[in-house]
């Protein structure tokens, strides 16, 4: 069995993505997806165009909200995603920041 399948390492997540981003509901569709995944962290638009956000939570919940961050909601149109990883800070809630 893969341990990693159960790991209960606690990670952060900075992403960036780049794309049409703004105005297409992705933050919102974001924080959704993140609070049904359990993790805890924020999302908020950069006056540049992309969209920023920190994941917070268990490794495999955090890697599998970046992978959805790829598509995103219909409307939007992802060309890139920076992400750097962090140990975990304690963050409590997801929200929308503005």
């Amino acid at each position: 069995m893969n341990q990693d399948a159960f790991s209960t390492d606690f990670i952060q997540a900075h992403v960036l993505i780049t794309g049409r981003v703004q105005g297409v509901g992705y933050r919102f569709s974001t924080a959704t997806k993140a609070k049904t995944l359990f993790l805890q962290g924020w999302v908020r638009n950069l006056p540049d165009g992309r969209v920023e956000a920190v994941f917070e939570g268990e490794k495999w919940r955090v890697e599998q909200m970046i992978n959805w961050c790829y598509t995103g909601p219909a409307a939007a149109i992802v060309r890139d995603i920076e992400t750097s990883y962090e140990s975990s800070q304690g963050l409590t809630g997801f929200e929308i920041r503005y």
